[in-house]
């Protein structure tokens, strides 16, 4: 079964799906800046563009891009800053 996910009055959507593998969601981010909870481990795979990341308990932005990921843990919230839309794919463990 494929999920359809709205966040932040539209600058944020994504597709859920399930695999063997486990859940992920694949989806576009506008430009902006947006906050994040966790209830699993997310591993955010950037596949096109750039996002600014502020990981949970750390006070310096960093720069993912395509190509690159990063990792947030279970329960935690993260924020993230995209100046063009950027695609990404998401595992939660």
């Amino acid at each position: 079964m494929i999920t359809e996910n709205t966040y932040f009055e539209g600058n944020v959507k994504s597709l859920g799906y399930q695999t063997e593998d486990g859940q992920s969601t694949i989806g576009i981010i506008n430009p902006g800046e947006y906050k994040f909870g966790t209830a699993k481990l997310e591993i955010m795979h950037i596949i096109e563009g750039e996002l600014l990341v502020l990981l949970p308990e750390t006070e310096n932005w960093i720069a993912v891009s395509a190509g690159d990921n990063f990792t947030v843990p279970a329960n935690a919230s993260f924020s993230v800053k995209a100046k063009s839309q950027t695609a990404y794919l998401c595992q939660y463990r």
